[in-house]
């Protein structure tokens, strides 16, 4: 149910541009979102800091393509996260000495040190290279194609990189089972 909830405001979004056009989407992408944080504060639920810091960028962004009646600023709004999360994720180990992504999964996975590493790079990586498909599909091919690339396509690249994620690292993961350790079928 919550895979759903997160995933509403991209296919109302999406909706929205097949049925009338890119600002009217951005406003119900905009009104999506503000009436999703809200509903998790009125429920007592938590909203994380990714959903603060998205719903943040798409006012921001949202507000700039209506009032200046450009729709470069929503296009670039995904590419904006990506290459934020891509800094986040490289600048964490120097600056901060902190692997965002093992302190995000630690809880699910356990993996050595350089494993870690590995990961936390292959996901800036991707989150670059995300942000670059980006823009090279919102200005390559039409808007509805754009909008169809940022709601089911990024998601399932997103699915592709983790399972394939998974099976490199597979290696390092331990079964419940006993017995049934890592390396023994």
């Amino acid at each position: 149910m919550k895979l759903f909830f997160d995933f509403l405001p991209g296919v109302l979004f999406l909706g929205a541009l097949y049925l009338f056009d890119i600002y009217v989407a951005t406003m119900v992408i905009m009104a999506a979102m503000t009436l999703q944080v809200l509903g998790l504060l009125v429920l007592r639920k938590k909203v994380t800091g990714m959903q603060w810091f998205t719903l943040a960028v798409i006012l921001a962004f949202g507000a700039a393509t209506l009032v200046l009646h450009n729709p470069v600023f929503i296009k670039w709004k995904p590419t904006v996260i990506y290459w934020i999360f891509a800094t986040a994720l490289l600048l964490g180990p120097v600056l901060f000495k902190r692997n965002f992504i093992q302190m995000l999964m630690k809880e699910q996975l356990t993996l050595p040190d350089h494993a870690w590493s590995r990961l936390n790079m292959g996901w800036a990586v991707f989150m670059a290279a995300l942000g670059g498909l980006n823009l090279w599909v919102a200005y390559t091919f039409s808007e509805k194609t754009w909008g169809l690339f940022k709601v089911f396509g990024v998601v399932g690249l997103m699915v592709v990189f983790m399972v394939g994620q998974l099976m490199y690292f597979s290696k390092y993961m331990k079964s419940d089972e006993p017995g049934n350790e890592a390396g023994n079928p």
